[in-house]
């Protein structure tokens, strides 16, 4: 058996949907009966759906949760009197094999399957909220009211919870109601809990020996050399006596535990062999613990486990080997996990069907019946949705483009806009140039009536049309001429929109040919020219950054170009083409390098850029991406 569905209405940030005249829930959210992954940005909703969880099926460590005031959904921009006061969650399960089921059959439910008819369970929580208190009950059943479940069904009806920011070695160190406690008491290795298992053996042995030491005799009973034992026992029972009214004389001894199997396992620690570990080594080492309820052998209940930040405290290769074999447990051993995590490393390693991404009052799974991706994508993103490009899934808007030089500039030219793109939650993803459409339909989804994300997605990419100018370069070439004679060039770009554009996915495509050649023509062009400069002499040279001397002969060759171009009247196009054709790709240089140093001129006087960047026709594809992703409208 295994969670298929969780439902949610009027619980924190998630509400409930009019639609109709019926009332659906907030959230409705189907899950993998293996691994779920679920991602978002901070306070998109991953802690609120694990606490909806195990406040319905409760948790195997028996810890005391109650509803709050807090709990019940307030809609944005209501005051006070608009929060909600009824929450509902229902958590259905399925799958189940026939030893499972008989657990349950006063509440389970009978549905049609694509082979025949299949077993359901539904359990519910219902809570109102009434004159300051809240009254809630659990329940399970086939109909809106179903019965009460019993203890023993509960039980096995509770989720393994890991919190986040946890202290590991505090439980799995010995103390009363331990968590290492809880754990082995559940586990086989202690279901015969007479006194015939070897541990009371041992703590018997033990106790006796304590018991004669402080009695100053040796485990034979023989006398110790040692009196201190004894005397220390002695001095304690005097002051029992004193303290002790008359028929009650009160009276101790020293023992290691009482003689029940309880106590003994609260006794017990569980600790690294190595001293010197640090707490990610003992959260490796309590998930290992915790994954003996999962994988009991004769359990009958859910194998369930709700572990948030999963990455607490690990480096980057634990994370990597962790999510690895959890990914391969849950695959092929029958346990059900839902994670939360922070970690684009995590985000990128799973596989990507197995991702849940929380966003704006909704849960989004990246399964192939979810979203728009083809089999060929998944497999696609599988090789190189690295760890770089998955702090897409935790951003508020992200801006993909496809090279080095797009990915170091548009920052700073959001900078110089007053748009800051760290400052609104934007991510820069270079996906390469032909990733578009498959990193795009992330993004979207199948079936829009569930909702669609609410992440502005600008996808910036070249015309990749030559200017005519390329002729003198190669007569064969295909240039602006040659292709409006079969198709004009704005159904072309329009064309390039249209497979890629959809929900939240925009398309911004430059004006002529590429970034470089497109701010050529632009008001920066002379930085642009100083910039390539700058980059030909670094890459050329072992020595880090420019000398003063070398900027003045850059200064003093642009100064000697632009005079002679205004003496020959040479116009913008051609001095565009000499900047990018015959400079940078003839001689080739680095675009990136190109980029970082146009980027370092730029951002030396920001406030002077500023009008040049939002006024150029050549450059207002790129402000108006910055400004689609980061929520504010185009005025240019």
């Amino acid at each position: 058996m295994y969670l298929s569905d969780i439902k949610i209405w009027n619980f924190r940030k998630f509400g409930e949907v009019e639609k109709d005249g019926e009332t659906y829930p907030g959230l409705s959210l189907s899950l993998n009966k293996g691994l779920n992954l679920l991602v978002g940005e901070n306070d998109s909703g991953k802690t609120a759906i694990v606490d909806a969880l195990r406040y319905t099926i409760l948790t195997q460590s028996y810890e005391y949760i109650r509803l709050e005031h807090d709990d019940f959904h307030l809609p944005e921009g209501e005051s006070e009197s608009g929060r909600s006061t009824n929450i509902r969650i229902e958590c259905i399960f399925r799958g189940f094999k026939d030893n499972e089921a008989k657990n349950f059959l006063e509440w389970l439910g009978i549905e049609k399957g694509k082979d025949d008819f299949q077993y359901y369970l539904r359990v519910f929580l219902v809570a109102k909220r009434k004159e300051g208190n809240i009254y809630y009950d659990i329940k399970a059943g086939a109909d809106e009211e179903g019965m009460q479940l019993n203890g023993e069904v509960r039980n096995l009806l509770r989720t393994t919870y890991l919190k986040p920011l946890r202290d590991a070695e505090r439980e799995l160190a010995p103390r009363r109601n331990s968590r290492l406690s809880q754990i082995l008491d559940n586990h086989e290795a202690f279901k015969d809990k007479n006194e015939d298992h070897y541990l009371f053996e041992v703590i018997s042995e033990a106790n006796n020996k304590i018991k004669n030491y402080f009695k100053g005799k040796d485990g034979n009973g023989e006398e110790l050399d040692d009196p201190n034992g004894k005397k220390l026992l002695e001095e304690v029972n005097f002051y029992l006596e004193k303290f002790s009214v008359m028929n009650n004389e009160l009276n101790s001894d020293f023992k290691i535990a009482q003689l029940n199997l309880k106590n003994i396992l609260e006794k017990l620690s569980l600790s690294l062999r190595s001293e010197k570990t640090g707490l990610g080594s003992h959260n490796l080492l309590f998930i290992a613990t915790e994954l003996l309820l999962l994988k009991r052998e004769e359990y009958t209940g859910v194998r369930l486990a709700l572990i948030e930040e999963i990455e607490a405290h690990l480096h980057t290769q634990a994370q990597l080997r962790l999510i690895d074999f959890l990914q391969e447990e849950a695959s092929k051993s029958g346990i059900q996990l839902i994670l939360t995590t922070h970690s684009p490393i995590l985000a990128s390693k799973i596989n990507l069907k197995n991702l849940i991404l929380c966003n704006t009052n909704n849960a989004f799974p990246m399964g192939p019946e979810h979203t728009e991706l083809e089999s060929g994508d998944y497999l696609f993103l599988e090789r190189f949705l690295d760890s770089t490009k998955a702090n897409l899934f935790f951003a508020q808007g992200v801006i993909l483009v496809e090279g080095d030089a797009e990915n170091l500039l548009i920052p700073v030219l959001a900078e110089i806009i007053d748009r800051p793109l760290s400052q609104h939650g934007v991510s820069m993803v270079n996906v390469g140039n032909t990733a578009f459409l498959r990193y795009s339909r992330i993004f979207k989804r199948r079936y829009i009536d569930k909702g669609i994300l609410d992440i502005k997605v600008a996808c910036i990419t070249d015309n990749d049309i030559k200017p005519d100018l390329y002729k003198k370069e190669d007569e064969k070439v295909k240039t602006k001429s040659d292709i409006e004679k079969d198709q004009p060039i704005e159904e072309l770009r329009e064309h390039r929109k249209s497979r890629l554009e959809g929900q939240n996915v925009k398309v911004f495509i430059s004006p002529d040919w590429t970034l470089e050649f497109d701010i050529a023509l632009s008001d920066l062009q002379r930085e642009l020219f100083t910039a390539v400069l700058h980059a030909e002499k670094i890459q050329n040279s072992d020595k880090i950054g420019l000398t003063e001397k070398k900027r003045e002969e850059v200064d003093k060759k642009i100064d000697a170009q632009y005079k002679e171009w205004e003496e020959l009247d040479v116009p913008n196009l051609a001095r565009a083409f000499y900047i990018y054709k015959t400079l940078m790709l003839d001689k080739k240089i680095s675009k990136a390098i190109t980029a970082q140093c146009l980027g370092n001129i730029l951002n030396k006087r920001k406030s002077h850029f500023k009008p040049k960047v939002l006024q150029d026709e050549k450059l207002n594809y790129l402000v108006q991406a910055i400004q689609y992703t980061t929520d504010q409208v185009a005025t240019v």
